[in-house]
């Protein structure tokens, strides 16, 4: 199956301000995400797309393929259903969506979230990763629990399942998962997610993947090790991340 591999970046994020343009070791976020995506080989072609110049502008001085999509999408998967109905790319057979500020994106889990799709598991596929203690209590931590053949029965802001009674603490663990913002579509299931009306679920949640999953389609989740860097959200992610890559890749001169 045709991988292609879409990265949307919308440059208006409100909590870190021009968010793709910020400098990542050096290199604009949008950059290094993609440069991530791209060392994977996974996926035929590599796009990034966008609502802004500035941010194709980058890429394309990067040596990559940027897509500049309409500005009124509300959602990075109606972003990347635009770019998958373009003449140029509608010979891929999987849609692959990562986030644009994942710069640390780890391959297992972009790995498995494909393959929940090509193993025909799930016309949708994610990935997660174990929840600490701490995160399963943060809103901006989003779960997912599964039934026995790995798809998502429901993802919440909420710690799920309620602990009743904390004697069953450890097989509670063992059932919640940390959902990760990769997903792999089918190109049916992309088209179909998009065409979908807001559900309910999705506006009190804020959590678009309960448009697809409450109209009965079907996500599959794949299992992942936890990473040291997640997304980049804000000012304090980014000084992270800086200190991250720092550590990975700088070159220090002997002392």
């Amino acid at each position: 199956m045709r991988v292609l591999a879409i990265i949307p970046a919308r440059r208006g994020a409100t909590r870190l301000h021009d968010k793709p343009l910020r400098l990542l070791g050096g290199q604009p976020l949008i950059v290094r995400v993609w440069e991530r995506v791209s060392s994977m080989a996974i996926a035929d072609s590599v796009v990034v797309a966008t609502d802004d110049a500035a941010v194709a502008d980058v890429i394309c001085a990067a040596g990559g393929t940027a897509v500049l999509t309409r500005p009124d999408h509300p959602s990075g998967t109606d972003r990347v259903a635009e770019v998958a109905r373009r003449p140029e790319f509608i010979n891929a057979d999987v849609l692959l969506n990562v986030q644009g500020d994942e710069p640390f994106i780890d391959e297992a889990a972009v790995r498995g979230a494909i393959a929940v799709v090509t193993s025909g598991l799930a016309p949708i596929g994610t990935a997660a990763v174990p929840v600490s203690a701490i995160a399963l209590g943060t809103p901006d931590c989003v779960k997912v629990v599964c039934d026995d053949a790995g798809r998502a029965l429901y993802f919440s802001r909420a710690p799920i399942p309620f602990l009743r009674d904390v004697a069953d603490g450890a097989v509670r663990d063992t059932l919640v998962r940390q959902h990760l913002g990769i997903y792999a579509y089918s190109r049916e299931a992309l088209q179909q997610w998009v065409s979908l009306p807001v559900h309910p679920l999705e506006q009190v949640e804020r959590l678009e993947q309960l448009r697809p999953l409450a109209a009965g389609l079907r996500i599959g989740v794949a299992t992942a090790a936890p990473v040291e860097m997640g997304g980049i959200d804000t000012e304090a992610d980014l000084a992270r991340a800086n200190a991250h890559w720092e550590s990975i890749y700088a070159v220090r001169s002997p002392a």
